[in-house]
């Protein structure tokens, strides 16, 4: 009997892995083809497989804002047509399966002969679909300003060709010859995952990749099971406040109450603010991937990411509010900075139903950071970044420094190839010194990172915690706040905004300073705010 669960348990381990190796090799696909240095070198993807019934099979490890919102985009395209062999479907309407407009994702589906065996897709930060400044992530307050709405469209036919929908992203785009690119390689990625997806099944035997599948999400949904069961049983509540929507509302609250059961957990934000007027409202399937990404930080035993581990959480967010917003409200920075309010919020209610776990606030924004070209005289570019900062210390290290934390896991954009790609210079990167939060474990520091133009450009920021600080934890001090900076040619500094567009002539530059994250414990002897750096 023990062996039999023994060998049940290592065929699903091999699946498993099967699938995510899949996952990851389109993942590989993908960047290897790509034009933009978004997705090339700071690899801002996701890519994962389906089963037949559009339930999540396997993700690669690559962006948590992904786990809850890739599978939505899945289920409009289904809702909306029945892809034939070889057709390539394309969604970013955030109210319908998308999360904002720069993400674009591609889904295929998956025959052998006449036999559907399930879907792949990926998603991809597009550095530009156009809307009313480059980048298409600046302050908006009307979605179509934010750049072009897609809803599930046919993007190549079974013969191979590519639609007019293709051409109308092209024609909308301020970098026709990077987005097509780019969708290119995402097709390309998908192409792939169906050959390794056809595959595994033939491994399996005809009807087997679905028993096996099923077994894998039951597995998946024991596992989580058995961890909630670690978990104090109760409710308990959160509350945090984003600082600002860039269009004149201020301390908008993200509230959470948890009510945790041995089988459940419920996170309910219906304490939560109404949508607002800026681009900081979260549509639904944001909302739920920050949920499931905080769920699985306190798993002890980590179950294989699919459907079935998140079958057990339930979430409430009510209809209108800034948590799940309705049309035609704007959201560009709900996927990228409310995404980690709520992260914050659901990690310090997950801490009073797991004793001892208590986590120091990482930087708590992705640091948003468009510039793009602007007149008719320069080559037309567009670049899109989020910068590292700080994490938040724990009980048994400090936070780590200059890092990608929580809801993007995406790597920074090499300098040699941002300046290669783009009309701009980095004139500094660094660390930035004693930002880090005090405590016996102190907080992960931020960063300094200057750019500067060289031709006429436009930006956009869309940046959190610029004036509420990342909290500590158990008597640990807050890390400090970030700070944003125009330095005109003229060696002239002008502060910014934390959300905010404008023009900048050549030689000005943006220069963001990073927040740090939040300590643990109370400070150690002699030991001021933050800590020196060491050695590298």
């Amino acid at each position: 009997m023990a062996r039999g669960i023994l060998a049940r348990r290592l065929e699903l381990a091999v699946l498993h892995h099967a699938l995510v190796g899949a996952a990851e090799e389109m993942g590989q696909a993908l960047r290897r083809s790509a034009y933009s240095p978004n997705i090339k070198e700071r690899q801002d993807y996701s890519c994962a497989l389906f089963d037949a019934r559009g339930r999540l099979l396997a993700q690669a490890a690559h962006l948590p804002v992904h786990l809850g919102s890739m599978p939505a985009s899945v289920a409009a395209v289904l809702a909306a047509m029945r892809l034939a062999p070889g057709e390539v479907a394309v969604v970013n309407d955030p109210y319908s399966g998308g999360t904002h407009l720069p993400d674009i994702t591609v889904v295929a589906p998956v025959y052998a002969g006449r036999t559907l065996l399930g879907y792949t897709a990926n998603r991809a930060h597009h550095a530009d679909v156009g809307g009313a400044a480059p980048g298409s992530m600046s302050p908006q307050t009307d979605l179509l300003a934010e750049g072009l709405v897609l809803p599930p469209l046919l993007l190549r036919t079974a013969r191979g060709a590519r639609t007019q929908t293709f051409d109308l992203i092209l024609a909308n785009t301020r970098t026709p010859v990077e987005r097509a690119g780019d969708l290119n390689a995402q097709i390309a990625a998908c192409d792939r995952g169906t050959r390794r997806l056809r595959e595994i099944a033939a491994t399996l035997g005809r009807g087997g990749l679905d028993a096996a599948a099923e077994g894998l999400l039951n597995h998946s949904r024991v596992l989580m099971r058995r961890n909630l069961a670690r978990l104090r049983p109760g409710a308990y509540a959160a509350r945090e406040r984003l600082e600002d929507d860039g269009a004149g509302a201020r301390d908008i609250t993200i509230a959470v109450k948890l009510s945790v059961s041995p089988a459940r957990l419920r996170f309910d934000f219906s304490a939560s603010a109404s949508q607002v007027r800026g681009g900081v409202n979260a549509v639904r399937a944001v909302t739920e991937s920050a949920v499931y990404y905080a769920a699985l930080c306190f798993c002890e035993e980590r179950p294989p990411i699919n459907h079935g581990c998140f079958a057990c959480i339930d979430v409430i967010a009510p209809e209108g509010s800034v948590v799940n917003a309705r049309r035609p409200a704007p959201v560009a920075g709900g996927n990228v900075e409310t995404s980690q309010r709520i992260v914050d919020v659901c990690l310090a209610a997950l801490s009073r139903a797991a004793p001892g776990q208590a986590v120091g606030q990482s930087q708590g924004t992705m640091n948003n950071l468009t510039i793009g070209s602007v007149g008719s005289d320069v080559e037309p570019f567009a670049y899109y970044e989020t910068i590292a900062g700080g994490c938040g210390a724990d009980a048994s290290a400090d936070g780590a420094d200059a890092t990608h934390s929580h809801m993007t896991n995406t790597l920074n954009t090499p300098v040699e190839a941002l300046e290669h790609a783009c009309p701009l210079r980095i004139e500094a990167y660094a660390l930035r010194e004693g930002s880090g939060g005090s405590g016996q474990r102190q907080g992960g520091q931020g960063v300094v990172r200057r750019v500067r133009v060289l031709a006429p450009a436009s930006f956009g920021l869309l940046t959190e915690r610029r004036r509420i600080r990342p909290a500590g934890v158990q008597g640990g001090g807050p890390g400090a706040a970030g700070e944003n900076r125009l330095v005109r040619a003229d060696k002239t500094a002008l502060r910014l905004p934390a959300k905010c567009q404008g023009e900048l002539a050549p030689g000005d530059a943006i220069e963001i300073r990073t927040p740090g994250g939040g300590g643990h414990g109370g400070p150690r002897r002699g030991a001021g705010q933050g800590r020196r750096v060491s050695p590298r």
